[in-house]
Order: C-alpha cells, then sequence, then structure tokens
C-alpha cells in the first residue's frame, strides 16, 4: 500500500502561511489538500451572531492560493468548519468567497457544500426519546435551552465528506466538522486505517503547532502507510519531534488515552512515537473502536444580554493595597443605585497583581489555588506583594445595551471617585487609556447546548448539495 500524502496549510483557515513552505508541500504531490477553518476556542460569540472570527480578506488570500492549485493538480481540497462556526450564515459567508476566487480566476470545478445546522425540532424529537445526554459540565438538556438557541450545529464525522467525494467534488465545504475529518476522509474512503487516519487528522488539524517551534500560521505534511504514519513540518526552521508530536495528541483532550469523536473513539493505548529523522516523526498503534450507537456533538448558543466594558488603571499605592475592599464596595454602591434592577452582571477584572489574578478569579472554585503566592524559579519569596500599577476592567452585562451602558458608567465614575482610606488625590482614582471610556460590545451569547445525540445514519443531517462552476459561473 502506497504513502497516502496530505498537505495542511494552516491551522485555521485565514491564518495564513509561508509561500515557501507551501512550496515545499506542493513538490511532495499531496493527494489531498485540507483545512480547518473553526473552533469553539473564541467562545459562543461567533456562532450567535453568525459571523466569522477570521478576517474575510486574510481566508480569501488562503483560498485564493490553495484552490487554483490543487485543481490544477486534480486533487481535492477539503474545508472543515466554514466561517469558524459552520452554521449557516458562516457557511454562506465562505461559499461566496470560493464562488468569489472561482469568478476571478476563472477556475471550474465541482463544488460540494455540506450544513450541519440541526432543526430544533429534531432536537426535541430526540430529547424526548432519551437521545441526547450532556458533556460536562453541561446540565441536562431542557426544551427552553433548544427554544432560546440562535443556532445550533452538530459536528459531522467523515461519511458526508466520503459521500461529496464519491460523488467528484473537487472542492468540499462543510459546516461544523470534528476538525480531524477534513484530513482522514479521503484516506479513510482510499482504504487506510481509520485509526491512523483520525489520530494523523489530529496532528495535521493545528498544522505547525505540533512541531517545535509551533506555529499556527505554517504548512505541516502528513503521509499515512499500512500500520504507521508520518508528520514533518515544511518549513527548515521547525522540527518535529516525538515529544512535539505527543505533546499535540494530548491537545484538547480530558483523558491521555481515548479521544471520543462521531462515531467512535480513538484508542492511543498502544500507540508509538519514533523519531525517524530529525524533523520527522513516525506513529504507530492508534486504534478506531466503533461505538454501539453513532453519536454526535451539537453546538448551540443563546443571547443573555449585551456587554459595555470599560478600561482603566491605577498607580496609587495606597489604591492598590485596598483594590478588593474598594471594588467591592463600588459594587454594593452600584446595587444600592439601582436596587430595582437584579437582572445585571457587574465584575472588575484587575491585572497586574504580583500574587492574585485577573484571569481565573472571577472563578470561585479557582481562587484559592490561582492566588497562592508567587514563587520564583530560586524558591525565593517575591520582595513585595503589591505592584506599581494594575488594569482594571469594568465588566457589566444587562438585558439591554442602554442597561449595560448606565450599569458600566455608574460603575466607572463610582470607582473613579470612590474616598478610600488614606486617599490624597482628588481629581480622580483611574487614568483611562481610551476616550470615549465606555466601549460598547453588542451582543453577549452563552452556551446553551454542548450535548451528544444519538442518530442512525451519519449522513442523514448533513445533506450534500454539489453545484458545478465552468469558468466561475454556476
Amino acid at each position: 500500500m502506497r504513502e497516502f500524502k496530505i498537505l495542511s496549510p494552516t491551522a485555521i483557515l485565514g491564518y495564513g502561511f509561508p509561500m515557501t513552505s507551501w512550496e515545499e508541500g506542493m513538490k511532495r504531490k499531496p493527494d489531498v489538500i485540507a483545512v480547518d477553518a473553526g473552533s469553539t476556542d473564541p467562545g459562543p460569540y461567533y456562532l450567535g451572531a453568525g459571523i466569522s472570527f477570521t478576517d474575510r480578506e486574510a481566508v480569501k488570500r488562503d483560498l485564493a492560493i490553495m484552490i487554483p492549485a490543487a485543481i490544477k493538480e486534480g486533487i481535492p481540497v477539503i474545508i472543515g468548519s466554514a466561517g469558524g462556526s459552520g452554521a449557516a450564515p458562516h457557511l454562506q459567508w465562505n461559499r461566496e468567497i470560493i464562488e468569489e476566487i472561482a469568478a476571478e480566476q476563472n477556475l471550474s470545478f465541482s463544488f460540494a457544500i455540506i450544513p450541519s445546522d440541526i432543526p430544533k425540532d429534531v432536537i426535541s424529537e430526540a430529547l424526548k426519546k432519551g437521545d441526547i445526554t450532556p458533556l460536562k459540565p453541561a446540565p441536562q438538556l431542557k426544551q427552553e435551552d433548544i427554544n432560546d438557541a440562535s443556532h445550533i450545529v452538530a459536528q459531522l464525522g467523515p461519511e458526508p465528506i466520503i459521500k461529496a467525494l464519491i460523488q467528484g467534488a473537487q472542492v468540499i465545504l462543510t459546516g461544523r466538522a470534528y476538525d480531524p475529518v477534513v484530513f482522514a476522509a479521503l484516506a479513510i474512503h482510499k482504504g487506510y486505517d481509520i485509526g491512523l487516519a483520525t489520530h494523523l487528522g489530529k496532528i495535521l488539524e493545528c498544522a505547525a503547532i505540533a512541531a517545535t517551534p509551533g506555529s499556527g500560521s505554517d504548512c505541516m505534511f502528513g503521509y499515512i502507510g499500512q500500520d504507521y504514519f508520518r508528520v514533518e513540518p515544511l518549513s527548515p526552521q521547525r522540527k518535529c519531534t516525538t515529544q512535539s508530536v505527543a505533546a499535540h495528541t494530548l491537545y484538547e483532550k480530558t483523558n491521555p488515552y481515548i479521544l471520543p469523536g462521531p462515531g467512535g473513539i480513538l484508542d492511543l493505548h498502544k500507540t508509538v512515537f519514533t523519531q525517524e529523522t530529525d524533523s520527522c516523526v513516525r506513529v504507530s498503534g492508534s486504534r478506531f473502536i466503533p461505538s454501539e450507537t453513532y453519536t454526535i456533538k451539537l453546538e448551540g448558543v443563546k443571547k443573555v444580554g449585551c456587554r459595555t466594558v470599560s478600561f482603566a488603571a491605577t498607580a496609587d499605592p495606597v489604591m492598590i493595597e485596598q483594590i478588593d475592599e474598594i471594588t467591592l464596595a463600588v459594587k454594593a454602591r452600584v446595587k444600592d443605585n439601582f436596587s430595582n434592577l437584579q437582572d445585571y452582571f457587574l465584575d472588575f477584572k484587575i491585572y497586574g497583581r504580583q500574587n492574585k489574578t485577573g484571569v481565573m478569579g472571577i472563578f470561585e472554585s479557582k481562587r484559592d489555588s490561582s492566588m497562592q503566592k508567587t514563587v520564583r524559579h530560586d524558591n525565593s519569596s517575591p520582595a513585595s506583594d503589591t505592584s506599581a500599577e494594575l488594569a482594571i476592567i469594568i465588566d457589566a452585562v444587562a438585558p439591554t445595551q442602554e442597561l449595560a451602558n448606565t450599569i458600566c458608567s455608574f460603575a466607572r465614575s463610582t470607582l473613579l471617585h470612590y474616598g478610600y482610606p488614606g486617599r490624597i488625590s482628588t481629581a480622580g482614582n483611574l487614568a483611562f487609556p481610551f476616550s470615549p471610556s465606555d466601549i460598547k460590545m453588542g451582543n453577549v451569547y452563552e452556551f446553551c447546548i454542548y450535548h451528544i445525540m444519538t442518530i442512525d445514519d451519519p449522513c442523514a443531517h448533513f445533506p450534500v448539495e454539489i453545484v458545478n462552476l465552468k469558468g466561475g459561473v454556476l
């Protein structure tokens, strides 16, 4: 069985790649070019708002290189999680970019579009049948969560992509997809081991991030044989090592040996990483174990309000020493002033304290451990617990933008003039880097669906639409 070759240009479509690495990859004559275009990492906003977290011109730049090259070589291009979140507006956004490139470059190809939106009535019926279970720490799904969701997508497996390939598609654009499958689908279709193909897809999904030094904007190349796969970066500045590849295998996993996905799990108990050359790693032993029932992951978000933030800073050592007491007092003042309002959220995120944190401090369960006294590499303690400056983010969320503006504005003005013990200056406590000081952030979303749904047919909810472009025209 000859080696099957896969080119992964970049970690996420729109992150870019050097042309020298790209050209080196094309010299190796890949059988497919595949790229992941999305993630839930940027949070629920982009799925809820129906917009991409990647820039249009950056995405177009990458695709304008990839698609013509693939057509010239007679190989497919597979793009997963269109527009970042993979819902209908993201898919349409990415589709328009591809059709624009086809028109500008007079390209002809068979174009497959695979949506991954799941209708609410389908999810409601599955909920009634007991076919939906939560992904911890998500709670049990309720009908109101389904009703409130602005968009609901599911991560498709390799089967809909294989269906599009069988129908002759040369460019495949999917909605939300399980990250490894855009890299693994054609190899699986060609008869290569599904476990090895899925594990290889897991490495290639982030391109050269799995190399050292890692980069999300550089290319990676994968080879899969009968009982192994190999990975190597395409820049001489990077190397794949057993440590870097094994470390990336642990990426986004709760169990180091098990990676669940559509239709089964990737079992890594017997996986072996071998340094083949100074920049290439060989991997063997990974197995795919089919599950008794086929499941897909659902992702849905709902709007919970609107946000206004204000950025400020202080260099007053007296204020810095009392910052926790001061912000608590300001919160109490806001609560008293707007005692008729209950449905709002106000938080002060403090950055720059030597022994405390603004990153995890909002979470009560993490507060004690994350705010432990800093220990230096030489095991000595810092000379002082007091920082010279603090950055403060005032974060207000409320049902309407106007109310969020009000809460943030009042909290900001109260903090600015708050009379704490030892205060000398009457001009104000805060420095503001921007004018206006308050920034209206718009809608706020949260995940309300993060669950697994059992289905009978891996392709049933992911219809394949094929359109033929001739000279860039439908």
